[in-house]
């Protein structure tokens, strides 16, 4: 019986399973949105609201500027610095290359973006199956991140340049059709 042991396993050892809840960690953290399996989104979500938490608790602390702050209160940031840099790695990369330091974004962003908010900053979206294995996909974001817009709905633009070729096919296919049709009507 598996009394008092929440989480799930993922079939992989203790320190696989956390590499991998970190990595996902600091991805979310990275990129605001990312797309993954249900059961380590649910599990993801856990971990990234905890660390979220973990900065909300200093309040106005977490992102005022440090020459600002009380020697007690430099001190309690700080504290709270390292505990999120304990999990996470340090820097994350962007899609485009650059490079994103995950514990100053907890704490100066998500931090600000969050306050008086009382949990709840993650958004779960179901996705459909993956078509390789049947795996229930997601996207996981932070409540406030900008809609999935769909990758494949055609823009303006683009709709005006293939209705022009679309008028011209059109136009081919009339006249060979009557041409075939004159063709019927010579061979009877």
């Amino acid at each position: 019986m598996r009394h008092k042991k929440a989480g799930r396993q993922f079939g992989r050892d203790t320190s696989s399973r956390r590499a991998m809840l970190r990595n996902l960690t600091a991805n979310l953290i990275t990129h605001e949105r990312i797309e993954t399996t249900d059961a380590k989104a649910k599990e993801l979500r856990r971990v990234a609201e905890r660390l979220i938490s973990k900065a909300m608790r200093l309040g106005k602390v977490a992102y005022t500027a440090q020459s600002e702050l009380s020697a007690a209160d430099k001190a309690r940031r700080l504290h709270a610095e390292r505990l999120v840099a304990a999990y996470v790695p340090r820097f994350g990369v962007k899609a485009d290359g650059t490079k994103v330091d995950v514990v100053e974004k907890v704490m100066l962003d998500l931090s600000k973006r969050f306050e008086g908010r009382p949990g709840g900053y993650t958004r779960i979206i179901k996705l459909g199956n993956r078509r390789g294995d049947n795996a229930p996909m997601v996207y996981i974001e932070f409540i406030d991140a900008v809609p999935v817009t769909d990758k494949q709905a055609p823009e303006e633009p683009a709709a005006a340049v293939t209705a022009e070729p679309t008028s011209a096919a059109s136009a081919s296919s009339e006249s060979a059709s009557t041409a075939s049709s004159g063709e019927t009507a010579s061979n009877e």
